[in-house]
């Protein structure tokens, strides 16, 4: 009986042998509960930014003294071997470990022995995944921007293409006011630089150092947090421990970015999917972003633009999901922020491949000037002159405005559009009209006469024009400055290289 319930035990579930903690336990992890806990098929896309931020660890305990001179020396090299393995494709990111840290140290326990285990000195788990997960964050956060700027490129040089062509601009769905394509487009614009700028401004609060915090009180040994943020290309490090390894402001805000941003893109393709109907016969997108029907085969889908709209709803639940997550968590860190990482890895891939996809699609639309302008006869788009017109007459702006309206209602009737009214039409309704106001009903003087910040007259899209170049540029020169992996790898390796006068990392 004593041998089966001893080989029962052994069975019940995994040794905690191979894991970063275990000590205090009688009895193994069981198997159902391992998996059910792991996190390292989600976590494992941190692996550059842990071993990253590990050689930036070993680099400042040794130069504390903490550890040797030797010691350091194995354990980075040792690290920068394991980067350079995985980026080659030599060592694979499988294995039953717990997570990217369980998987990280057990490699580099095979290859230097035990002294990996003193890598972990002054570290714990809880600040070494807040300090890799604001590294990803700050990673994603360029390519995020990067995305965007080539949609706004993509915006940009259409509008440039389009800057005559009028079409109905539209409240309600309803046609409006005449507008300039460029005009709309750009519209577009500038709610992605928007969304930049949210990036631009959440920057500074990712890119703040959580080592050093511990578990959640601090280290207790003589460690230098500061020179390890340094090493790491952050800007700051945190202010308060027990805040450091709880606080996830910086993935709910890119989440949030995220999910804004998709909302953007998806009014952008509920256009395009109206636009490219044979009801408005606006643009036509381009045969490779479009697919067919496998039982029509006249069908031209715009099923990108369709899926951009539809993956809009992953942003905004993976947003609900983090912000539920942490709702009811007290301090400090607790198991649940284990699940943030599924949450804004979704956010992100699924915003990066739709403004990808989305730059395409734009950049390779073609769209109808002759269809729009034909889209602006008979739609009385240009009412809101004629009532223009009388205020300057010295009539007060709502009796115009009915005057106008009555217009409207007998040209209506009439089967007529005001294009088509004449000088005894208007002045059935207001003897204040003369024949000069004929020529407002005419859709290119309606644009030309927006000439006031931001409207849709040539010389006021040309200067918005201007204002979206400098703005592609100021862009561009911050993400030139922007810190990447590889330069932080590299400079890691060179403090590695320099330090305590050595040639080399052995």
């Amino acid at each position: 009986m004593k041998v089966k319930r001893k080989k029962a035990v052994q069975n019940e579930g995994t040794p905690k042998q191979g894991m970063l903690w275990g000590g205090r336990f009688k009895k193994p992890l069981a198997d159902e509960a391992l998996r059910f806990s792991s996190s390292f098929a989600i976590d494992r896309r941190l692996w550059r930014y842990d071993l990253i931020g590990s050689v930036a660890h070993a680099l400042m305990l040794g130069e504390c003294g903490i550890l040797t001179p030797q010691e350091a020396k194995r354990l980075v090299s040792g690290l920068v071997g394991i980067f350079q393995d995985i980026a080659s494709g030599r060592l694979a990111l499988d294995g039953n470990d717990e997570d990217i840290h369980s998987f990280v140290e057990r490699v580099l326990r095979e290859r230097i022995g035990e002294v990996a285990g003193k890598l972990h000195t002054a570290r714990s788990r809880n600040d070494q995944v807040a300090t890799d997960f604001r590294l990803w964050c700050r990673d994603a956060l360029r390519s995020l921007a990067e995305k965007l700027l080539h949609l706004q490129r993509a915006l940009f040089q259409q509008a440039h293409r389009h800057l005559d062509t009028l079409m109905p601009g539209m409240t309600h769905l309803q046609h409006a006011q005449p507008v300039r394509l460029a005009h709309h487009l750009l519209a577009h614009f500038w709610a992605l630089q928007r969304d930049i700028e949210r990036l631009r401004d959440l920057l500074p609060r990712v890119n703040v150092s959580p080592l050093g915090a511990a578990a959640l009180a601090g280290a207790g040994l003589p460690i230098n947090p500061h020179r390890a943020a340094q090493l790491l290309g952050f800007s700051a490090t945190a202010q308060n421990s027990m805040d450091a390894v709880s606080d996830r402001d910086f993935a709910c805000e890119l989440t949030f970015v995220c999910a804004l941003t998709m909302v953007h893109l998806s009014r952008l393709a509920e256009e395009l999917i109206l636009w490219s109907t044979p009801e408005f016969g606006f643009v036509t997108l381009d045969d490779a972003w479009c697919t067919g029907s496998s039982l029509m085969p006249q069908k031209r889908n715009p099923d990108m633009a369709e899926l951009v709209r539809g993956k809009t709803g992953r942003a905004i639940g993976a947003l609900t999901h983090l912000l539920t997550m942490l709702k009811g968590l007290p301090l400090t860190y607790n198991r649940d922020l284990q699940e943030d990482k599924v949450a804004v890895f979704e956010a992100v891939d699924t915003t990066a491949a739709s403004l990808s996809v989305m730059a395409q699609v734009i950049a390779t639309a073609t769209f109808h000037p002759e269809r729009m302008r034909g889209a602006l006869r008979g739609d009385f788009s240009t009412a809101t002159d004629l009532a223009d017109y009388l205020v300057q007459r010295g009539v007060p702006f709502r009796q115009a405005h009915h005057l106008v309206g009555q217009l409207v209602l007998r040209l209506s009737e009439q089967g007529k559009g005001l294009e088509e009214a004449t000088l005894k039409d208007l002045r059935e309704v207001s003897t204040a009209f003369d024949a000069d106001a004929l020529s407002l009903l005419l859709p290119e003087r309606s644009v030309e006469r927006r000439k006031e910040l931001a409207g849709t007259a040539r010389a006021s899209v040309r200067r918005q024009l201007r204002q979206a170049e400098r703005a592609l540029q100021k862009t561009e020169r911050w993400l030139q400055r922007f810190p990447t992996v590889a330069l932080e790898l590299a400079r890691l390796l060179g403090e590695a290289l320099s330090w305590q006068g050595d040639s080399a990392v052995p």
